[in-house]
């Protein structure tokens, strides 16, 4: 519901705003605020709060100044509706089942909002074509390998060597990789099915080759589990098995895997780990799935890794270097050095004020020359 707040002639309502409650309920989650925290920060309650949200009321032209303020946004983010916005159903979170609600709302408008700068881009910078191959769901494990192989193949990477870089893969295939730092840390990494798929990297973890991997995995639920509501166990196993089947194919792996009857060839696994860039607890666990190793030799893997006390942090992680989103920041940052003018309008048009801009995308704001004048944020344009 939208209300028409004034007309002109009418003293202060000149500005002839119109304000859409569940544009302030995206920014009240963007800003990970609940009806109380909102409320008391523009001194009214949370019932007038939920009101406006529902379009039962309409706000002041104060409490509209008020409610964009304590939000990080412009009065212009409440002047248009939300259209399309990312649905639960649209995201593939790791753990669903545990993830706290109310960091799911927030992830989930997060999305909406990163999705509407993408989208305004778009009209602006030529993006990747979004080329992810669609698959039905695996029937099983050797359904899973041939998947993963067959991604490889469409995305000319060969079953050979090992990926230079996973990031380039999903970015060049079209997904845009942001990061949200207060909430990656309490539920993972996360993607977006999309018209242009968005995934959320995790900066809790700081091993480069487990952010590879969390790629691969988002990846295949990108690829595998498209309409499906994911995050149990099962589904999580199948992005697994696809993760370590994509990162290191199984031809290749039983190649160059050290094998032993009694003992593993600790040196050599971790070998293999800097030439692949995938963590020995993942190649432990891509042993065992292809039968190279037994039930305990596994086992006895595991117990050793968290005995050296390397069951989150392992021995040359410092070796394999992580891998930072590029498509976003390039997008960014070519509009700002061909025309920065354009880039601020953009952002007046959005409603985003510098603050979530930044939180949105991890990048400042350009600032506009000295000789231009600034867009009036605080209003619409």
């Amino acid at each position: 519901m939208s209300t028409r707040r004034g007309a002109p002639g009418h003293g202060p309502a000149d500005r002839a705003r119109f304000f859409h409650g569940d544009k302030l309920r995206l920014a009240r989650l963007l800003a990970g605020l609940s009806l109380d925290e909102l409320g008391g920060l523009v001194a009214t309650s949370r019932q007038f709060v939920h009101q406006l949200e529902t379009g039962a009321k309409e706000p002041t032209d104060e409490m509209c100044d008020a409610l964009a303020a304590a939000l990080e946004v412009t009065v212009a983010f409440f002047a248009t509706p939300v259209i399309n916005p990312v649905r639960e159903e649209d995201c593939h979170f790791r753990r669903l089942a545990s993830a706290p609600r109310g960091l799911v709302a927030q992830a989930v408008a997060r999305g909406t909002a990163v999705e509407a700068l993408v989208d305004a881009l778009e009209r602006q910078v030529r993006f990747p074509i979004v080329d992810f191959p669609e698959e039905a769901r695996p029937a099983s494990p050797d359904a899973i390998e041939r998947i993963a192989e067959n991604a490889r193949l469409h995305w000319g990477l060969g079953l050979d060597g090992p990926i230079t870089s996973m990031m380039r893969v999903v970015e060049n295939a079209g997904a845009v990789v942001v990061h949200f730092d207060d909430l990656t840390d309490r539920i993972d990494a996360l993607s977006m099915a999309r018209r242009r798929p968005i995934i959320v990297r995790s900066t809790a973890k700081v091993a480069g080759a487990r952010l590879r991997f969390d790629l691969a995995h988002e990846a295949a639920h990108l690829i595998m589990h498209q309409g499906i509501v994911t995050g149990d166990n099962v589904t999580e196993g199948e992005a697994h098995r696809f993760a370590g089947a994509f990162l290191i194919p199984r031809t290749a792996f039983a190649r160059e895997f050290p094998r032993s009857r009694r003992t593993l060839d600790w040196n050599a696994l971790f070998a293999m780990k800097l030439r692949w860039k995938v963590s020995v607890r993942a190649i432990a666990r891509r042993a065992f799935d292809l039968g190279l190793i037994d039930a305990a030799q596994y086992r006895t893997a595991n117990i050793q890794l968290v005995k050296t006390g390397q069951a989150k942090a392992e021995r040359y992680d410092e070796r394999v270097a992580g891998e930072a989103p590029e498509l976003l920041r390039a997008a960014i940052g070519w509009l700002s050095s061909r025309d920065v003018i354009v880039l601020h309008r953009l952002l007046a048009d959005l409603g985003l004020a510098p603050a979530q801009f930044a939180r949105l995308t991890g990048e400042l704001l350009p600032m506009l020359p000295d000789n231009v004048v600034q867009f009036p944020l605080n209003k619409p344009l």
